[in-house]
């Protein structure tokens, strides 16, 4: 037999571990302390096709780690800027290399940040998932190495202009702001300018998408109403990638939305507030990304995504089952309220 979970005792020191192979002694151990069952792994568990899909979750596990590792050190760089009024550069880029970077290539990490339940709205968490995300979006448009790291980069510092805000601020919703707040809020992307144009070492693209990542392509957007092509491209990414984050983060007062509104909204605002290049890239990269996974529709049933029925449909077609699909364009009471729901 082989142990399924973890055995602790009371004080949480752990008795047996998970995958232990279990003996006489082991078993006669248990008895003396008193402890009277345990989960065994039974003939599913141990099957080849068990250990297989364990595996892909398994490298979520490892991702999740990876992730509550690395944003101690983003946690320490902000801080760093909140109290001195310097961006640690150095410290930052040498983040962005060795461990931003890395985390942005792995197959699956769209799902891995997804997957991760405690991904707090605070400005280092916000900041850390939207540099990823920029990695990604960075990759799926094909850009070289070094963009790639640069768009991390600007992603990363892309709020760094909120380090400026008092406390009570930081995690605030700009839809709940009006009057001076609004205003400050406002001012934040002026305050990243200013913080990043100190230092000759950051690029000038990371500059300008903290400035205008706000900025809309029709005029709509803040601090200075820029559009167009008068928007960095760095900027642009950016603007989807923070748009992509606030939709799927749980927050205050916000439920959690899924991937799939966040997909109908860049959609809907792809010819209006974002780059339709850079949007339709992302759309048809990300809409792959989600062949095979199982959702939960709001009518209570359950499927898996097998397409998408043109290349700018919002909503996927999901089988039920063999003889039942639903395309939710054409059913729009129909949406999905959870993905790769956990069992």
């Amino acid at each position: 037999m082989e142990l399924a979970r973890t055995v602790v005792n009371d004080d949480m020191v752990v008795i047996l571990s998970e995958n232990t192979l279990l003996t006489k002694a082991h078993i006669t151990r248990l008895s003396f302390l008193n402890i009277p069952q345990v989960y065994v792994k039974d003939e599913y568990e141990l099957s080849p096709n068990y250990q297989s899909v364990m595996t892909i979750f398994n490298r979520s596990n490892a991702f999740a780690a990876e992730y509550r590792e690395v944003i101690r050190e983003v946690n320490n760089i902000f801080e760093a800027t909140t109290n001195n009024g310097e961006i640690p550069v150095e410290k930052t880029q040498t983040l962005v290399q060795d461990s931003l970077a890395p985390m942005s290539k792995q197959s699956g990490v769209i799902d891995y940040l997804y997957g991760l339940n405690h991904m707090a709205d605070d400005l280092y968490n916000h900041s850390m998932r939207v540099s990823i995300l920029a990695g990604v979006i960075g990759k799926w448009m094909y850009k070289k190495a070094s963009v790639v790291n640069e768009l991390i980069l600007a992603g990363f510092l892309h709020d760094i202009g909120k380090t400026k805000f008092p406390p009570r601020l930081q995690s605030r919703r700009v839809e709940t702001l009006n009057g001076e707040d609004f205003e400050r809020y406002m001012q934040h992307t002026i305050d990243g300018s200013h913080l990043l144009n100190e230092n000759k070492k950051i690029p000038e693209g990371v500059k300008l998408a903290a400035l205008q990542h706000h900025e809309c392509m029709d005029g709509s957007g803040f601090p200075f109403a820029t559009k167009g092509e008068e928007i960095h491209e760095y900027a642009r990414i950016i603007a989807i990638a923070d748009l992509y984050d606030n939709i799927t983060t749980e927050r205050e007062g916000f439920v959690r939305q899924t991937p799939f509104t966040a997909i109908a909204k860049i959609t809907e605002q792809m010819y209006t507030k974002l780059d339709p290049t850079i949007s339709v890239a992302i759309l048809k990269r990300i809409k792959d990304a989600f062949l095979g996974s199982t959702v939960v529709l709001n009518n209570g049933l359950a499927g898996t995504i097998i397409n998408y029925p043109h290349d700018f449909a919002e909503h996927p077609l999901v089988r039920i089952d063999q003889d039942n699909v639903i395309d939710l364009n054409q059913h729009k009471g129909i949406k999905i309220v959870e993905y790769n729901p956990k069992q």
